[in-house]
């Protein structure tokens, strides 16, 4: 039996934040030929507004990768730039941009994903986030042969992560993106090969995982405190659960449930001095809070600063100067 490597492939990559920087690196080591990677323009951030390239872009120039750059793939000109690159196939993790037909039909083995959840649960834009606020008690990766349609290509591999009860959105991100970098080589050697199984995706048990906004944060203490607490975590560290009390918004980082069942105190209500929060149902006592211009802190230090006696009603809309 052949011991042989497989032979390097002509690859490009596309993709863009911290995601997809370990399956580009877990590409560039395994000795593939990656002529070019492709990544969101660099955009305006920080207090100065400079422009910022993408994790990918800051990745593939220190491997001396060529990067573009394109606001779309949707011209003629990127195209043909793209299909001049003669690939055997192109890698997709997180790009942001929507890939047209004839650019996924391009490379000799088309376009494959690396995609953040077992499909077709959570298609989508924010899977890892949505997996937590909706209490899976597992998630994963899927490598998929793209298609023309919202991550619906036929699967190459599922690979699952459990969800710890207490794992934020950023400690789930950074598994999956190690698992998703473990899992490319040996289902791209199969593709390449041609013993990859390509399995359609079931019709059945698709879920969308809807892009996040900032609003989203705002946690409404009229709900139960579990789906609070999930939304806590599944935020951290953007865009942040948070409320306010006469103006200052307060971010939550973490938080226990107390199962207390149904409250006659009004939701959002301080019940005691460890800032236990009456909810829809059961309580809430966060643990790490942030006001701004602060540091994140235990909640005991917080309350030394910032003092919310029992009684306090949180969440409470503060009135508006009739002058704004």
């Amino acid at each position: 039996m052949s011991t042989q490597a497989p032979a390097p492939l002509r690859l490009a990559f596309l993709g863009s934040p911290d995601f997809a920087v370990p399956s580009l690196r877990a590409l560039v080591a395994a000795g593939h030929d990656v002529v070019c990677v492709y990544a969101q323009p660099p955009r305006p951030a920080g207090r100065g507004q400079k422009e910022r390239p993408t994790p990918v872009q800051v990745a593939a120039e220190t491997f001396g990768v060529e990067v573009r750059t394109p606001r779309s793939l949707k011209g003629e000109a990127e195209l043909e730039a793209f299909r001049a690159l003669n690939l055997d196939c192109a890698v997709v993790a997180a790009y942001g941009l929507i890939l047209p037909p004839a650019i996924l039909e391009a490379p000799r083995l088309g376009c494959m994903t690396v995609h953040a959840s077992l499909l077709p649960r959570w298609r989508g834009a924010a899977p890892i986030h949505r997996a937590i606020l909706a209490g899976d008690s597992e998630t994963g990766i899927t490598i998929m042969q793209m298609d023309k349609g919202l991550d619906t290509g036929a699967m190459l591999s599922r690979h699952v992560q459990p969800i710890a009860p207490d794992e934020t959105a950023q400690g789930l991100h950074d598994k999956l993106a190690a698992l998703g970098a473990e899992a490319l080589l040996p289902t791209l050697a199969e593709r390449a090969a041609g013993t990859a199984v390509a399995t359609a995706q079931p019709e059945t048990g698709v879920t969308y995982a809807a892009k996040l906004e900032r609003d989203e944060g705002v946690l409404d203490f009229s709900r139960p405190a579990v789906d609070l607490e999930r939304q806590i975590r599944a935020f951290t560290p953007w865009p942040g659960a948070f409320t306010e009390h006469e103006g200052t918004r307060i971010k939550i980082m973490a938080a226990r449930v107390l199962a207390l069942g149904s409250l006659a105190n009004a939701p959002g209500t301080v019940l005691d001095s460890e800032l236990t929060i009456a909810c829809g149902t059961d309580a809430l006592r966060p643990t790490r809070v942030q006001r701004p211009g602060k540091g994140p802190m235990d909640t005991v230090d917080f309350l030394r600063g910032f003092p919310l006696p029992p009684g306090t009603i949180l969440g409470q809309p503060t009135p508006q100067d009739p002058a704004d």
